[in-house]
């Protein structure tokens, strides 16, 4: 079954419940629904990228990374971006043929949180945005209590488990996270 078509069906079984599950390195991912602190810090990072001027900014849209033989790589969800440009009319037509998902090349930076499966952010998506070039990704890791900004992604080869990121910098939650220029520190302290 072709993983958009999988998805489909985790989404039409947990009806009325909202998810959107996520294809990463061949598994399906049906993630819990997010905590109160989850969705605050994510909305906060979207609001302080936008207000910094970054109107492409957002949350909620699905994205897909291919494989150079165009199969389809991953399919994943951030918990916040930023885009490098509004959706084209090829953007569109793309969605509608992946069935409700975007190129991710339209990225120019994502942000996860982690919640219960830390490991699916800090292993698989990490992996899975290196391997699609995506520039920036910023780590808000409740479980070990640190911020991450990686950058300079690095695909060896034609694995995307070999992915990586040759850049980080990292600071404990409650420190500003520093992104690269011309982004706006992101707040890592926990909402009141």
């Amino acid at each position: 079954m072709e993983p958009t078509e999988l998805l489909i069906a985790f989404e039409e079984a947990a009806s009325p419940t909202p998810i959107r599950p996520e294809y990463i390195e061949g598994t399906a991912i049906v993630p819990q629904p997010p905590s109160d602190n989850h969705s605050d810090t994510a909305f906060r990072a979207a609001v302080t990228l936008h207000l910094a001027g970054f109107e492409l900014a957002g949350a909620g849209m699905g994205f897909r990374a291919a494989h150079q033989n165009g199969n389809t790589m991953a399919l994943l969800v951030p918990d916040f971006y930023v885009l490098r440009r509004e959706p084209t009319d090829l953007d569109e037509s793309y969605r509608r043929t992946h069935k409700g998902w975007y190129p991710i090349d339209m990225i120019a930076l994502v942000g996860e949180v982690t919640s219960t499966n830390h490991e699916t952010d800090t292993g698989p998506k990490l992996r899975a945005y290196a391997a699609a070039g995506v520039p920036v990704y910023a780590l808000i890791n409740r479980n070990a209590a640190t911020a991450h900004c990686f950058t300079d992604p690095t695909l060896p080869g034609d694995d995307p488990t070999k992915a990586y990121y040759g850049n980080e910098s990292k600071v404990h939650l409650g420190e500003p996270l520093t992104l690269p220029s011309p982004y706006p520190a992101l707040s890592t302290s926990p909402h009141p």
